[in-house]
Order: structure tokens, then sequence, then C-alpha cells
């Protein structure tokens, strides 16, 4: 923890037992005495520190800076044709990225087809158990 937050709260913790007895006592004291104690209590309310807390504006990036900006503005027309185009960018790659795969794929089953068809053995030899066993043999000597 934090030794000034700690302290922080350690203030606060006392300064709410002080107030608390004073509270507690201030009935059994005369009218003149908790008139002072009033005035004082008022003084030091004047004097604490009070956390403001604020909120910043959205950050938008523009290249390598970043703006604030308010919240309610509005892109005009141009500005949501612009923030648009990343993502027309992203679909016209994907699909690029789709066709040439399609592409690549094909190439090589057709190139697969083309050597089997174009081997000695006919197509129907690969399926065939004996030639499984055929492979293994021939392939130990």
């Amino acid at each position: 923890m934090n030794t000034a937050y700690q302290s922080s709260a350690l203030e606060e913790r006392f300064g709410r037992r002080v107030a608390a007895r004073l509270s507690d006592s201030s009935d059994h004291l005369p009218h003149e005495i908790s008139e002072r104690l009033k005035a004082a209590r008022m003084m030091a309310l004047s004097k604490r520190n009070v956390v403001k807390v604020e909120t910043a504006g959205r950050a938008i990036g523009f290249g390598s800076t970043a703006a604030l900006q308010a919240g309610g503005e509005r892109f005009g027309w141009w500005g949501r044709l612009a923030a648009s185009l990343p993502l027309f960018a992203l679909v016209a790659g994907l699909a690029a990225i789709e066709v040439l795969q399609d592409d690549f794929w094909a190439n090589e089953v057709a190139s697969i087809d083309a050597e089997l068809l174009t081997d000695e053995l006919p197509p129907s030899a690969y399926t065939d158990p004996g030639f499984t066993q055929y492979l293994r043999s021939t392939g130990r000597d």
C-alpha cells in the first residue's frame, strides 16, 4: 500500500473518531462552548481538501498523434467515409486472400491428379491392399 494513502486513511479515521466524541459529549456542554465548537467545525470543513473529479474527453488518433475531442461532436459525411475505408480495405484483402488460396489449392489438387493419371500404374492400383504390401516389401531391399 502507498504510504501517502495510509497516512491519509489514518487522518480520516482520526477525524471521524474525534467528530464522534465531540458529537456524543456536546449535549453536556454549555451553550457558549457548543457554539464555539460549531464555528470551529464549520471552519475546519471549509478548509478541508476536496477531491475534484474531472473526466477527459475521448482520445482520437490521427496517424501517430492523439487528440482529445468532446463527446458530442459528429463526423461529417467525409469523416464517415474515411472511417469506413479501413473496413473496406480489410474486406477486400480477405476476399483477395480467399481467391488466392482457392487458386493455390486447385493448382495443387490438379498437379496431384495429373501425376496420378500420367503414371504407369492405373489409379485403382493405389487403393489395392496388395500394392501397399508390395511397396513395404520392396522398400526393405
